[in-house]
């Protein structure tokens, strides 16, 4: 079992029950190392002082904030660890809210949540709650020098843990939204068509990087003296001027592509978009 990057309590009410979090997901792919062309040897990072130009060791590296232009106050390690809030070790559940109303656009990373020994029973009846709800816990957690809000919600039998963003971190796009366009009864049933054309099943093995895939095709080949094919870019995309041909034109190739199951399956959200349409008018 990988080791934990969180451990301490959870606390429900006046239940409190010991946890530890590991990481629930992180980036994989093929990395480089950064060599001097001409030799091909490694290059490695070092801090230069600006004053004295001279390379400092990590051992004479502070942190400091920089109040005003050029002006700092330095931060020991010590000074940071005695405000630490309680949520360092103490994970507080402060509210249950319903999981439809949490914008995805807040989470930020995913954990695995699991108890301790001691805490096994008071966890299996958090998640058993939970999942007999329409509720999710929110709570506060202190991690890598910053507390999180966080959202707790049952999975496979288990708790899973999603720090997230606060309201400011949260970037607001002027002009995002909904279009001034007045859209046509035809061309919407035509778009729930073409979405039950394209229904299936969530099935995350199904998605591979291909980007990552081209590149360990491109290291076999320069390892053995060959080169891969480029591949082909997309053509330039125009305008859609009639809407609704490209609609029927893309069903039309969906139709012809679907599988016999999915085929089977698209009745149901191709009748419930007809019958909304039916309902609207």
């Amino acid at each position: 079992m990988p080791s934990s990057v969180w451990s301490g309590h959870l606390t429900f009410g006046l239940i409190s029950m010991p946890v530890r979090l590991f990481s629930g997901a992180r980036s994989s792919g093929i990395s480089f190392n950064m060599l001097h062309r001409t030799d091909k040897s490694r290059l490695k990072q070092q801090y230069v002082c600006q004053a004295e130009g001279v390379v400092v060791d990590r051992n004479d590296i502070v942190k400091g904030y920089e109040f005003r232009k050029d002006e700092y106050i330095i931060m020991e390690p010590e000074e940071i660890k005695k405000i630490e809030p309680q949520t360092a070790k103490t994970m507080e559940i402060l509210e249950f809210v319903k999981e439809s109303e949490v914008d995805p656009v807040y989470f930020e990373s995913s954990y695995y949540m699991m108890p301790e020994e001691a805490g096994r029973r008071p966890y299996a009846l958090l998640t058993k709650a939970l999942a007999e709800s329409e509720y999710v816990a929110i709570a506060k957690i202190t991690m890598h020098n910053r507390e999180y809000t966080c959202f707790l919600r049952p999975s496979e039998g288990g708790l899973m843990l999603h720090t997230m963003y606060y309201q400011e971190e949260v970037r607001k796009v002027e002009g995002f939204g909904a279009p001034d366009v007045e859209l046509k009864e035809a061309e919407v049933k035509v778009a729930h068509q073409l979405i039950a054309a394209l229904a299936d099943e969530w099935n995350p093995e199904k998605y591979k990087d291909s980007y990552q895939e081209n590149l360990k095709k491109l290291i076999a080949a320069k390892l053995e003296g060959g080169e891969v094919a480029e591949v082909e870019k997309p053509k330039k995309l125009a305008p859609v001027v009639d809407l609704m041909a490209a609609l029927k034109q893309s069903l039309a190739q969906m139709e012809g592509k679907k599988k016999p199951a999915a085929a089977a399956k698209s009745d149901g959200p191709a009748a419930a978009a007809s019958g909304r349409s039916r309902r609207r008018s």
